[in-house]
């Protein structure tokens, strides 16, 4: 069982890795072969300088895709069968810490070296792609400030959150998955309902939002169509980039609504009330509940199947692992899954496609789709969206429909 399951993680890991470099590969040529054209539906807002620079601005994002793809992939083998999970096991176990100290630390270094790993691309990422392109706006000393506060976040809520865990697992019984589940699922609505008011601040400022004219018009969408919300906000995301966005966060009665200062200035009042009615149809049409359901769901079959893999030796031996433990078990799991789940990503990105769809329905019900139109034409010329995704690379990395698939639905829905 032990060399056939190692055989199929690394068939596994090679074809999503494979898999990665020729959609990124056809998504850099789509691109390229429609670089010097902007596409009819968009020639009267959109300049071909734009469209140059949009699609220069992707092209260089999925190059540094393929990159991250392939340290992605080094890392896991050096992790599993390069024995550096079995390495630091070993080293740890010496501190004589426990059981649960052990498996903390043995996380926590995984981690370490993950990040490390990954923060010379994200620092690329940010002061060379984005600055390029003219969205950065962070300074390296807010970038080591929002690492810092984000580590000290993550530390705070995650490890004591993953003491539980691997107590659970250790003293739960058989059933210890059905009871992380639970743990988890409690967890996650708690951040939903915390995280506006306690985690959000420490990175952002919101402050209420000023324009009179504009609440206004919210304030009267909100009463058409029976929402309500705690208040709409204002974030500064002009501090860190040129993006514009807006969403929604918390639940209940302690739903905000939250728009980035620069979509303020990226849109008029009838382009933000239309996009504000797309966010409302997510909530009008229950896709948030359905997502969070789906999440559970989803968390509770791989727990499921952690569980049945939890005292199989062979599962360790075969990822290069001879002193199985509960963290382990956490931390192989964990690595080896998106090898097996990546080719399956088109499914979810299905749903979420045709939640989109009907949220742009809801919206078109209740403000002018040709102002909803305009603000979707704004926001891919200045975020510099590309017009000319490559269908299948769309599939698999896109959550929205692209460009042109989505206007002509808002035209469909007009007419």
């Amino acid at each position: 069982m032990t060399e056939a399951f190692r055989f199929l993680f690394l068939a596994a890991l090679a074809l999503t890795l494979l898999l990665k470099l020729w959609l990124g590969q056809r998504h850099i040529r789509y691109i390229a072969r429609h670089r010097d054209r902007v596409p009819p539906e968009f020639a009267d807002t959109i300049s071909l300088q734009q469209h140059q620079h949009a699609a220069d601005y992707s092209m260089a994002k999925t190059r540094l895709g393929l990159l991250s793809a392939c340290i992605d992939t080094a890392l896991i083998l050096c992790l599993t069968l390069g024995g550096a999970l079995e390495w630091l096991s070993r080293h740890i176990a010496q501190l004589g810490t426990g059981t649960i100290g052990s498996g903390l630390l043995l996380v926590v270094a995984t981690s370490l070296l993950s990040a490390a790993v990954s923060l010379p691309l994200s620092l690329y990422s940010t002061f060379r792609i984005e600055a390029r392109f003219g969205f950065n706006k962070m300074t390296l000393g807010m970038f080591v400030l929002d690492l810092v506060k984000g580590s000290a976040v993550g530390a705070i809520i995650g490890l004591p959150l993953l003491a539980l865990v691997l107590w659970l697992m250790a003293q739960a019984g058989s059933l210890w998955w059905l009871w992380v589940w639970l743990v988890w699922s409690v967890f996650q609505l708690l951040m939903v309902a915390l995280y506006p008011t306690l985690i959000a601040p420490l990175f952002n400022r919101f402050l209420p939002l000023e324009d009179l004219e504009l609440k206004q018009r919210i304030e009267a969408l909100l009463a058409r169509t029976g929402f309500k919300s705690q208040g709409v906000f204002v974030m500064d995301g002009s501090r860190r980039s040129s993006h514009g966005n807006a969403y929604f966060t918390g639940f209940g009665s302690a739903k905000r609504i939250v728009f980035f200062d620069t979509l303020l200035k990226q849109l008029g009042a009838e382009e933000i009330e239309a996009v504000l009615a797309h966010e409302l149809g997510h909530f009008k049409r229950k896709h948030i509940v359905k997502r969070i359901g789906f999440a559970f769901a989803l968390s509770l079959a791989f727990l499921f199947i952690l569980g049945q893999l939890l005292h199989a030796f062979w599962f360790y031996q075969a990822l290069g692992v001879d002193t199985p433990s509960t963290a382990m078990a956490l931390i192989l799991f964990f690595l080896a899954v998106p090898a097996f789940t990546f080719p399956l990503t088109p499914l979810s990105s299905l749903m979420s496609r045709r939640h989109e769809y009907e949220a742009d329905d809801f919206a078109s019900k209740q403000a002018d789709a040709d102002h909803l139109v305009a603000a979707l034409v704004k926001l891919y010329r200045d975020n510099a969206s590309t017009l000319t995704p490559d269908p299948l690379h769309s599939a698999f990395y896109d959550s929205h429909p692209p460009a042109s698939l989505r206007i002509a639905h808002l035209k469909g829905a007009r007419s």
